[in-house]
């Protein structure tokens, strides 16, 4: 992988006075209107900050859920405009279109130092056009706003879109502080690990994680496997899942990718228990079952706990984890347990000097919801699927564009 311009000082000396276009990852979940996780909205601060500090005139472009290439007040950014000023301790100016007359106004009434929002930018279905000439007209609109770029949003870097990637190719451009934080663990991940080297997968589908599990098999020392996607493994080994989530079609290809870790030293570590239920919802009555011993009507939601225990005694003498995926239905205290366990353990690596990743989305979510300090893990990802995309060994649309 080339080099990349980023926030050098000579770069932030060069913006001052210039309109820079900051593509930020503001995805953010909203209930009601309201914000109920701003993690996404703090990691894309510090650029932002640097940038007005600089002198620069900030014009931000984000998205916040699949608004289908159209205009739709419950995925409007305004929320976010409110918060991303009050952690910036200074105004933002809100757009309420994307390029329209409302960007061109707010965008020109920027004094130097100052930040402006654009309404979701997924509002333009030129954005996420799958037409090179319709994203590229769009990008055109983008790119008239400003004069330089800046990609700071990790959580789309995997995808060809307008604001992440065409715009980078109107304008001169950089590699935002978060982007560039999240490549240089990534790269410590996939290229100069240091041993152990311990990976977490968990989440509902093993479909998700397929491309991962096949890079990591020749790269990590040991796969602790958890959450829905266990079942898949567990039927693998001809063992009853009741009427957990299992997909039936992918347990040839994991048979196989047990049978490639045993041949090539790669500890692949199940649970030995399984919370189950009769049903799912909050009235469920969780019992802890042995993981070969699932009953035929029982549906498995968490990890059990003495397997927590076991994969926190696998995660403890480890000099790099990676971490994607939570245990069980950890919005639900009785099946929340596991992802604790794992959230925990890596917690406890803080002080030895290890590398330990959160690889974004439920994780990340997870561990602000179960309360623990952030600080306390070495990185969270603000991208789960670009994450995943990397350590597949898949190129990165929104990273390639920018080497120099």
């Amino acid at each position: 992988m080339g080099e990349y311009a980023g926030l050098t000082p000579k770069f932030l000396q060069s913006v001052g006075g210039k309109r820079v276009l900051v593509r930020s990852d503001l995805n953010v979940p909203l209930k009601d209107g309201a914000i109920t996780d701003d993690g996404r909205i703090r990691a894309s601060v510090p650029t932002i900050r640097a940038l007005a500090e600089a002198g620069a005139r900030v014009v931000v472009t984000a998205h916040l859920g699949r608004p289908d290439g159209a205009p739709d007040a419950k995925y409007s950014l305004a929320p976010v405009a409110t918060r991303l000023g009050e952690l910036l301790d200074a105004p933002v100016a809100f757009a309420t279109d994307t390029v329209g007359p409302s960007a061109q106004e707010t965008v020109g009434g920027l004094a130097d130092g100052q930040v402006a929002l654009l309404e979701n930018v997924r509002f333009d279905a030129g954005e996420t056009a799958k037409d090179d000439a319709a994203r590229g007209a769009f990008a055109d609109e983008l790119a008239a706003l400003a004069d330089v770029f800046v990609s700071d949003g990790f959580g789309v870097v995997h995808r060809k879109q307008a604001s992440v990637y065409d715009v980078a190719q109107r304008l001169p451009h950089a590699m935002g502080g978060l982007v560039a934080a999240e490549i240089d663990v990534l790269r410590r991940l996939t290229e100069t690990p240091e041993r152990p080297y311990v990976v977490v997968l968990g989440g509902s589908k093993v479909s998700d994680k397929l491309g991962v599990i096949d890079n990591l098999l020749g790269k990590a020392d040991k796969l602790l496997i958890g959450g829905g996607m266990v079942f898949t493994f567990l039927k693998a080994q001809g063992r009853e899942v009741g009427s957990s989530l299992l997909e039936e079609d992918q347990v040839p290809t994991v048979l196989g990718y047990l049978e490639r870790a045993q041949q090539s030293g790669v500890e692949i570590v199940l649970p030995t228990d399984v919370v189950v239920a009769d049903s799912f919802g909050d009235e469920a009555s969780a019992r802890v079952v042995a993981a070969d011993e699932i009953p035929a009507d029982a549906l498995g939601l968490d990890i059990g706990p003495a397997s927590g225990a076991a994969f926190a005694e696998e995660i403890r003498p480890a000099r790099t984890v990676f971490w994607n995926g939570p245990m069980g239905v950890f919005e639900q205290p009785a099946f929340a347990e596991g992802t604790r366990a794992v959230a925990q353990a890596l917690t406890e690596l803080r002080d030895t000097g290890a590398l330990t990743v959160v690889g974004g989305g439920d994780s990340a979510a997870a561990v602000r919801a179960l309360g623990f300090d952030e600080d306390a893990f070495g990185h969270i990802s603000t991208g789960g699927g670009a994450s995943l995309e990397y350590l597949e060994g898949k190129e990165l649309p929104g990273i390639t564009v920018l080497e120099d």
